[in-house]
């Protein structure tokens, strides 16, 4: 418990000091596994995790949904989808600010990635917003927690990486996922809508559009809709596996951009070497991830920490409120990604010991990243958002993004405390 312990910090230091999660992950662990067992074996471990992280057959769906989610942005389509929920709900009072939580988890939903999502959505909805002159804390605030939606909603990379380090069914986080990304987008909605109440002057109403407007903005997404049903309503139907529907998403996202004229020789170069640095990345992780676990699973720190868990009489839900606190805690001081692969090693099998199942762990871990996404100091999506409209100060971002974090808490307890929740699609698709 003890040296697991002195691992555990030591990577968070080298996390905090800068140095790349994969190389802080991997040389934790070979140098805690070398110490007990002997130099020797930590090499060959090191080559096995290697070998054995890099030949699953999941792992096949993080480079290709990646590609998939390129390809829709590099489309343009983050900015039809706007349009198309601004012509729809941009004539209510804060109805922009509403639309581009929505315009968020559409693109979201096939571009799998928050940050890409922050902007490519804010690119277009803010200069919007400004225009209809909208307060700053509400503008920045609704892209900046729509965003988070893009880790929860299919096809979430941040699931994939749950699902490999767990071996948990990719599939089923995915059908699991999809009721918790509709109660965020509700909630942040419903931020929206307080935000409005409380402060009428913050969100004017904007000019209603024609019914002709409007017809013609859902002809302008009808395509990239088709592709989400097909990708995660394939899954749904079991009709093919998430491997196969990342394929299949990838390869429609290509025909997509290229039918509607946007897809040059240099954007589609662009668009394969950025997926390939991405994939790359990730991967390097998920190596550095399964060298930290081997160290920890040698440890018996597990075992350890299941039996305090047990001596303490906490009941299980206690348990699962503690560890709630933490991640929150946590993803206050870290980045979401390095905080899953440090973590679900050491959280995952005590939440299984105690019965619980591992699908609704990987999905309430998600969610709690969500949050950490838009909580200071380190809420990556404030400074991806700040990077954007470098005139509003970042202490603007942050007052307003008060409300979207409430309502994002408030998801979190409710997930929490009923699993069934989480569980409801998966169980009526077995």
């Amino acid at each position: 418990m003890l040296l697991a312990g002195i691992g555990f910090v030591a990577s968070l230091l080298l996390i905090f000091l800068r140095v790349p999660i994969a190389l802080a992950l991997g040389v934790t662990g070979y140098v805690g596994f070398g110490y007990i067992v002997g130099w020797n074996q930590a090499g060959a471990m090191l080559a096995l995790m290697a070998r054995e992280s890099t030949m699953s057959y999941g792992l096949v769906v993080i480079p290709l949904f990646i590609l998939m989610g390129n390809f829709v942005a590099g489309a343009g389509i983050s900015g039809d989808l706007y349009r198309a929920a601004q012509a729809w709900f941009g004539h209510r009072r804060g109805g922009l600010a509403t639309a581009t939580v929505m315009s968020c988890g559409g693109f979201a939903a096939v571009c799998g990635s928050s940050v890409a999502t922050v902007v490519t959505i804010g690119k277009v909805a803010l200069p919007s917003m400004r225009k209809y002159r909208y307060a700053d804390r509400l503008s920045t605030a609704s892209v900046a927690a729509g965003a988070t939606l893009g880790i929860i909603i299919p096809p979430s990379i941040m699931l994939v990486i749950y699902g490999i380090l767990t071996e948990t069914h990719i599939g089923m986080l995915y059908v699991a996922g999809f009721i918790p990304g509709m109660l965020g987008m509700l909630g942040y909605v419903l931020a929206v809508r307080w935000t409005v109440w409380r402060r009428p002057e913050s969100a004017p109403v904007a000019a209603r559009a024609k019914r002709s407007e409007k017809i013609e903005s859902l002809k302008r997404i009808w395509s990239i809709c088709a592709l989400f049903v097909l990708v995660i309503g394939g899954i749904y139907g079991g009709f093919f596996t998430a491997a196969e529907a990342s394929g299949i998403g990838a390869f429609g996202a290509f025909l997509l951009a290229w039918s509607m004229g946007r897809l040059t020789w240099r954007t589609l170069y662009d668009i394969l070497v950025d997926s390939a640095l991405t994939s790359a990345m990730l991967i390097a992780m998920l190596i550095g991830a399964s060298v930290f676990t081997e160290f920890l699973n040698y440890t018996g720190a597990h075992d350890g920490l299941l039996r305090f868990v047990n001596d303490s009489g906490l009941p299980p839900v206690g348990v699962v409120l503690l560890i709630c606190a933490i991640y929150i805690v946590l993803g206050a001081l870290m980045e979401e990604l390095s905080m899953i692969l440090l973590t679900v090693p050491l959280f995952f099998p005590i939440v299984t010991g105690l019965g619980y199942d591992p699908v609704w762990f990987g999905v309430l871990v998600v969610v709690l990243c969500e949050l950490g996404m838009i909580a200071p100091p380190v809420g990556v999506n404030l400074f991806v958002v700040r990077s954007i409209a470098r005139e509003v100060p970042l202490t603007t971002i942050i007052k307003g993004i008060v409300p979207f974090a409430i309502a994002n808490i408030i998801r979190i307890f409710i997930l929490a405390i009923f699993p069934a929740i989480s569980l409801f699609l998966p169980r009526l698709l077995l």
